[in-house]
C-alpha cells in the first residue's frame, strides 16, 4: 500500500448528471422489481405470488452504485462551494427527497407499513409540553426565491443528519 501514488477512492461519478442518471436507473429498477408476497388462495390453497411495492432506500441506492452509505455521506459532507460540487449537492438533495417522498406517499396509501416508514423517516407524534398550550410560531417562507428555498432545504437536511449522527 505504501507504493501507491495516491490513497482513497476516486469519485464514482465525474459529474452530477451522471449521478442523477444512475439514481434514476436505480429508481426504475426498484419499480420494475417488486417484492413477491406469497399467499394461498382457494379451496386447494393454490400458491399465489402477489407483487408488492418495494421502497426506495439510500442503502439500496448505494448497493446499486457499488458504494456504501458511509462513502455516500462522506462524499456529501466533503462537498465545497465550487460550481461542480453545488451540482452534486443539488442532485444528492433531489435523491434524498425522492427517496423520502416515495416512502412517505407509499405509507400514506398503504403500500408500505406506515409504522416502519414513519420511524425510518424520523416522523413521530409529539405532544407539545413546552409552550403551555400557546400556538407554536410558524415561519412564512413564501417570500423566498427558489434558490433560497433550495439552500434552506439543503441546510435543514445537513442539520438533521448531523443531529441524527450525533445523537
Amino acid at each position: 500500500w505504501k507504493l501507491r501514488s495516491k490513497h482513497g477512492r476516486d469519485r464514482l461519478f465525474a459529474d452530477a448528471d451522471e449521478l442523477w442518471t444512475a439514481a434514476c436507473e436505480y429508481f426504475q429498477w426498484v419499480d420494475k422489481h417488486p417484492w413477491k408476497k406469497v399467499d394461498f388462495k382457494g379451496k386447494n390453497n393454490q400458491r399465489v405470488d402477489i407483487p408488492t411495492a418495494r421502497p426506495y432506500t439510500l442503502t439500496g441506492l448505494c448497493l446499486y452504485l457499488d458504494c456504501n452509505v458511509q462513502y455516500f455521506t462522506d462524499f456529501e459532507n466533503a462537498l465545497t462551494d465550487s460550481e461542480k460540487d453545488k451540482g452534486f449537492s443539488v442532485v444528492i438533495t433531489r435523491i434524498r427527497e425522492t427517496i423520502y417522498t416515495q416512502k412517505f406517499e407509499g405509507a400514506a396509501v398503504g403500500a408500505f407499513n406506515p409504522n416502519i416508514i414513519a420511524r425510518d423517516l424520523g416522523l413521530v407524534d409529539k405532544k407539545d409540553l413546552t409552550t403551555g398550550g400557546e400556538k407554536i410560531n410558524q415561519h412564512d417562507y413564501s417570500g423566498l426565491t427558489d434558490e433560497e428555498l433550495a439552500q434552506l432545504t439543503h441546510l435543514t437536511a445537513k442539520a438533521m443528519k448531523a443531529k441524527n449522527r450525533d445523537g
